[in-house]
């Protein structure tokens, strides 16, 4: 089946679920973080597993969609655009930690980056590509906090790195810096382009029958609705959270 006239519902598919697990972090978070209900189950633990495992797919997933897109520059506008409104809306509202380098930024940022490697021929494209930058990626996750490496094998990097207040956009936050969504270009550029990689080469071969079938009921759907969902669903879901919270007893 050619690829650059049918759609790949799998991609859509695991962005849908990854929405609906948004969704339903956010709103739990609602209610204890913004209105004080208490619920054990939602413990730290919890939120470090449930956090990424969203992030990552929306990173991964992009980082897939390069090889479909017509003009990477473009698309990496509009996801700037999309940091922008959502940081000053975020601001504005005063309600929690503004989000500033945000999960938005990242895609952005990450995009950009393909698109300059893509536009001078350097862009990986094999699944061995894919493979090595993952395993960066996954040495890089703790940059922000100072090391990289894994367990036994972790790394301190110098102070000096975190000093400066303008390089959190990279992955080196000063002592100063908050934000609500924390996704910088390190490390999160290597899990963008080993989706990349991994894409580019599975179009090269083909794509799998069950890529182009696997579909769920309205999770699908959600999938290819994920841009406007993300606006639309956090004012949406603290309007519900406010309700629930007055009219119901926990």
């Amino acid at each position: 089946m050619n690829s650059s006239t049918h759609r790949i519902a799998v991609f859509d598919t695991v962005r849908g679920l990854s929405v609906v697990s948004m969704i339903l972090f956010h709103f739990t978070y609602d209610l204890v973080c913004i209105h004080h209900i208490q619920l054990d189950w939602f413990t730290t633990s919890l939120i470090k597993i449930w956090v990424p495992s969203i992030s990552y797919s929306f990173i991964f997933i992009a980082g897939c969609m390069c090889v479909f897109s017509k003009n990477s520059f473009k698309r990496a506008g509009l996801y700037a655009l999309v940091a922008l409104t959502i940081f000053v809306i975020t601001t504005l509202a005063h309600i929690d930690t503004p989000i500033n380098f945000g999960v938005f930024y990242c895609m952005a940022a990450c995009t950009f980056v393909e698109a300059i490697l893509s536009y001078a021929s350097i862009t990986p494209k094999d699944f061995i590509s894919a493979i090595l930058l993952l395993f960066i990626f996954i040495l890089l996750i703790p940059l922000p906090y100072g090391y990289i490496g894994i367990d036994a094998l972790k790394i301190s990097l110098p102070h000096i790195l975190y000093e400066s207040p303008y390089f959190a956009w990279i992955g080196f936050p000063s002592a100063t810096f908050s934000s609500g969504d924390y996704y910088p270009l390190l490390p999160y550029v290597f899990l963008f382009l080993s989706g990349s990689a991994f894409n580019r080469k599975l179009k090269q071969i083909g794509f799998p029958v069950w890529f182009e079938t696997c579909k769920i009921p309205v999770i699908t759907q959600i999938g290819k609705q994920s841009l406007l969902i993300y606006l639309l669903h956090q004012p949406i879901l603290l309007l519900i959270s406010t309700l629930v919270t007055h009219y119901l007893v926990f």
